[in-house]
């Protein structure tokens, strides 16, 4: 940009430095050599959701692992740990060591198909799926 244009601009500004005459600010910026994304919400990488904002996503969580952490070590609730999920893992955690002697080992009868079947949900998801429902929507229970 040369001194003219320059100084053509800098007479288009007001004293607080913002645009006067109905002049765009974003044009002060591409004038400057600042670079504008043409189309907004449009993410270069074809492998993210263009409407998601790449700072503020989860961490990826496997389907199999977590399965595979229900149906071995579904008890003590570590599958809900594995998802981020705190407050349910130590609810699980809670039920298995308190209730588990409290009914001579009873509890384990009813606690034990839930968790297979648990298991078996995140199995038969797509990733898309469970990526949204379980990670993106933190849905604790089944």
């Amino acid at each position: 940009m040369d001194q003219n244009q320059n100084m053509n601009q800098n007479q288009n500004m007001n004293m607080q430095g913002g645009p006067v005459n109905g002049q765009n600010m974003n044009q002060n910026f591409n004038n400057q050599g600042f670079n504008q994304n043409p189309n907004p919400g449009f993410n270069q990488n074809p492998n993210m959701n263009p409407n998601m904002n790449q700072g503020n996503m989860p961490p990826k969580k496997d389907k199999v692992t977590a399965g595979l952490l229900a149906l071995f070590l579904g008890g003590l609730g570590i599958h809900k740990f594995y998802l981020g999920y705190t407050t349910e893992g130590i609810i699980i955690l809670l039920v298995q060591l308190l209730l588990g002697p409290l009914t001579f080992g009873l509890i384990y009868f009813i606690t034990g198909p839930i968790l297979l079947i648990e298991a078996i949900i995140y199995f038969t998801k797509s990733d898309e799926d469970f990526y949204r429902t379980y990670v993106l929507g933190h849905r604790g229970w089944f």
